[in-house]
């Protein structure tokens, strides 16, 4: 199982980090101004410059940003794959003094997923990955109001989570959601970033890599396991998501015992 993968730039000013999905309990420091965006859904509790305990439940391509000075803690039995920039500068990023929210950020969530791959090259390119963070960094800018995700779409998430070994369709996921395709396809997209043919795929590549980390499966029955037509099939969906083939995944990341996961908080 991989560990925290976490990358110095600009002279260590900048800490990349893409932290996995495993359970966790942590504390962020104050001292930090960060962004972060979800990989993947989240959900457990936590405490916004505070001590009072709330849940969340936090959907895909969720961009927050915390003011350098807000503590936060969170807790997750499960956790969800993460990418986190901490900055360390003394000139503020972030507007304002509170923290601040967005779900269904596609860029956000691209970035994030770029910055992935180029973490989990063999070889890392620095050049590129400086322009990505950068990029990351740079959404901070933006001014956009804080939003709240769809709940109704909370029951599409559950369905794709449930069922991402199966074959799925707009047409079933839309009697979920309770209305037509082409309404599904424009709140789903709205809410996290991607349309839901390329959530099922993250969700069948997440499902995949933890089963080349963990299992000596061979890898038609992992395709299989995580609902990939055929071998070949998740092998062009990692290389095209990761730059990786699923041999070169597993030579890099198996291992079949426990790894214990301590790191900061998520922000969530």
């Amino acid at each position: 199982m991989p560990e925290v993968l976490e990358h110095r730039l600009l002279g260590g000013r900048l800490l990349l980090q893409l932290l996995p999905a495993a359970a966790y309990s942590a504390r962020d420091p104050a001292q930090w101004q960060t962004l972060g965006v979800t990989l993947e859904r989240q959900r457990g509790v936590h405490a916004i410059d505070s001590d009072r305990r709330e849940d969340f439940d936090t959907w895909p391509g969720t961009l927050a940003l915390t003011p350098k000075g807000v503590e936060v803690f969170s807790e997750s039995a499960r956790g969800g794959e993460y990418l986190l920039a901490r900055w360390q500068e003394q000139t503020p990023l972030i507007p304002g003094e509170r923290r601040l929210q967005r779900s269904g950020h596609a860029e956000a969530l691209a970035l994030g997923r770029e910055a992935r791959r180029l973490l989990l090259a063999p070889v890392i390119d620095e050049l590129a990955l400086e322009h990505c963070a950068l990029a990351f960094v740079g959404l901070s800018q933006s001014r956009h109001i804080p939003t709240a995700p769809l709940p109704r779409l909370g029951q599409v998430l559950e369905q794709i989570a449930d069922q991402y070994a199966q074959p799925l369709s707009l047409a079933q996921l839309a009697l979920t959601y309770g209305h037509n395709e082409l309404r599904l396809l424009r709140d789903f997209r709205r809410a996290v970033g991607l349309t839901p043919h390329a959530w099922i795929t993250e969700v069948r590549l997440q499902a995949a890599r933890r089963l080349l980390e963990r299992t000596d499966l061979p890898l038609a029955a992992i395709a299989h396991d995580s609902g990939f037509a055929h071998q070949s099939h998740l092998g062009s969906a990692l290389r095209k998501s990761l730059g990786l083939t699923p041999r070169q995944y597993r030579l890099r990341f198996h291992s079949c015992l426990p790894v214990p996961v301590r790191y900061p908080s998520r922000g969530q």
